[in-house]
């Protein structure tokens, strides 16, 4: 039964997640943070059913995106980090040192968000003139700003997920 509740739940979080993607497409500000929550919910099918389930449920949850999605930057943005980060949270906050654990967090960000700015280039034909505003090249201001936000991103991660272990694990009856 363990199994199958476990199947189940996953499926549930996977179908959220997929709704919650297909709301970029309605909610036009919703570009970053609904792949934020969309994400932040496979962190449950971490706890209760582990990274084989979570990474696949990442996956379907990319997919399904790729398909049915409007936003389609919200969608690499779920894919490229805001998707598999909640997943690989907890692996790399195994690790002892709270030093390397946010060293390897930030790069970790950093590598994923410079990817999919040159995809969003390169794939989504997004010309990289429009980025100058003022003589300002604007990615390197967001990609600071995305750091600072990142950074509160983590923490209220961790949040959700301490609040979900403490209180909505006991009333789903997983133990």
């Amino acid at each position: 039964m363990k199994k199958t509740y476990s199947l189940a739940f996953s499926a549930l979080i996977c179908a959220v997640s997929v709704v919650l993607m297909l709301l970029t497409g309605l909610i036009p500000v919703g570009t970053y943070a609904i792949p934020c929550a969309a994400g932040a919910v496979l962190a449950a099918v971490v706890i209760e059913s582990g990274y084989v389930t979570a990474v696949s449920a990442y996956f379907v949850v990319s997919v399904l995106s790729v398909l049915i999605a409007a936003d389609k930057e919200a969608v690499l943005y779920y894919i490229a980090f805001l998707g598999f980060y909640p997943i690989v949270k907890g692996v790399i906050e195994k690790l002892g040192s709270k030093i390397i654990q946010w060293v390897l967090k930030f790069l970790l960000f950093n590598l994923c968000i410079i990817g999919a700015f040159f995809v969003s280039i390169h794939v989504l034909s997004v010309p990289e003139e429009s980025f100058n505003l003022f003589g300002v090249y604007v990615p390197w201001v967001f990609l600071v700003a995305g750091n600072l936000i990142f950074l509160v991103y983590d923490i209220c991660l961790t949040r959700l997920i301490t609040i979900y272990i403490r209180v909505w694990r006991n009333k789903l009856k997983f133990k």
